[in-house]
């Protein structure tokens, strides 16, 4: 290999913002932010169009390219979708021009000539069970994802010490991606980018979609806010302004009769009939 490759790809294994700048062009500095962070929690709040796909492929593309043996799982609502973002991973991976030879590949899965794959899998909890030893996994279009996907994915990360990152628009007050970006003591990286951070979205456009869509449709699309549903009764912080939780419960289901724990609230919680 000339010398001058090898500058090249070792340009490309140090910095994952390279892998993005070689393929795309130069990244937002948002973008290359996230791609280079050491983060094993990252939330992506983008607008609609502003890159965060084409970067979690970037970051997708480098585990498999030059971490030997990773596992990248591409998780999303729909299998549909799945296979949308691998698409964009194994386009990067063929404008680089193939760095590390491809051993097997299909409709959903990359396997390389390192040991590393890349699989994309349908949005069921029932069907993604079954993977372990997991380097990193992306949730695409994650405000969407159902709860218990998202906690079958993350007991894959236990032993391997794997990264989670996932990335949405916003979509209500509700679920686990809104749960997890408003609860501030969580252990997540959060990114938000409106589409006004974009250049690449004129603000000739962005004038035009607020008058077509209206407000509150405009404001989930293009400025990452969560909104109430429209036929909401009450709002959600009403709501959450109504509740306490210094009131204990009128009665405690599956009791343990053990005098060592006499008041059921200091029970273990790893008891099974907890």
């Amino acid at each position: 290999m000339a010398e001058a490759d090898l500058a090249a790809d070792l340009a490309l294994a140090l910095d994952p913002a390279e892998v993005f700048k070689r393929a795309v062009g130069d990244p937002d500095p948002w973008q290359a932010m996230v791609l280079r962070s050491s983060s094993l929690r990252i939330l992506l709040l983008c607008a609609r169009q502003t890159g965060k796909s084409t970067t979690t492929a970037a970051l997708a593309l480098y585990e498999v390219l030059y971490r030997a043996g990773a596992l990248v799982l591409l998780v999303s609502p729909s299998l549909r979708q799945s296979q949308e973002l691998f698409r964009k991973v194994t386009g990067l991976y063929e404008t680089l021009g193939r760095p590390v030879p491809e051993a097997e590949r299909s409709a959903l899965r990359l396997e390389l000539a390192n040991g590393s794959r890349l699989v994309s899998l349908p949005g069921s909890e029932k069907t993604v069970r079954g993977f372990s030893s997991v380097t990193l996994a992306v949730v695409d279009e994650a405000a969407r994802v159902p709860d218990d996907l998202y906690r079958a994915v993350r007991p894959m990360l236990a032993v391997s010490g794997g990264r989670l990152v996932a990335l949405s628009t916003p979509f209500g007050k509700r679920g686990w991606f809104h749960d997890e970006w408003t609860h501030a003591e969580n252990e997540w990286e959060r990114v938000k980018v409106p589409a006004m951070e974009c250049s690449r979205i004129s603000p000739d456009f962005l004038r035009s979609e607020r008058i077509s869509l209206g407000p509150w449709w405009f404001r989930q699309e293009y400025l990452c806010s969560f909104e109430d549903a429209v036929d909401a009764v009450f709002r959600y912080e009403d709501i959450h302004a109504a509740l306490v939780d210094d009131v204990k419960p009128l009665w405690v289901v599956n009791a343990i009769s053990n005098p060592e724990y006499p008041d059921n609230d200091q029970r273990p919680f790893w008891t099974e009939e907890g």
